[in-house]
């Protein structure tokens, strides 16, 4: 049985919206000290919506999937479709992770979240 679903390693090898946005909107970092994944998600937004959204990660293949699912499950959602993605859609998306990179999915979701924070916080 593989480690990694066919969808995991895709998003690992083929990462999508990978980079920075200059001028973002908001801006979400996370990391984990046990692991020593490092997320950081960069979003635009317009009336509303994530209209680009970016993220560099440092950290094992599963946190990089983890990372290009998230950033292709929030592309063009309402801020409220986007807090609503939870860890576990995050890991169902890519067809499940093995139990010790759940984690990996935590982070996304939760970068992402900072980013949206940063973006409400800065525009009260």
């Amino acid at each position: 049985m593989a480690l990694y679903s066919d969808k995991v390693i895709d998003h690992f090898e083929n990462p999508r919206n990978v980079g920075t946005i200059d001028d973002a909107d908001g801006i979400g970092e996370i990391g984990n000290p046990s692991c020593g994944d490092i997320m950081t998600f960069y979003i635009k937004v317009k009336d509303n919506v994530l209209v680009d959204i970016k993220f560099k990660t440092f950290g094992c293949g599963a946190a990089i999937a983890v990372s290009s699912m998230v950033s292709e499950m929030a592309k063009n959602k309402t801020i409220d479709e986007v807090m609503k993605i939870t860890n576990k859609d995050v890991a169902d998306m890519l067809g499940g992770l093995p139990p010790n990179k759940i984690h990996c999915s935590n982070l996304g979701a939760d970068a992402l979240k900072k980013a949206i924070q940063n973006y409400l916080d800065k525009n009260k």
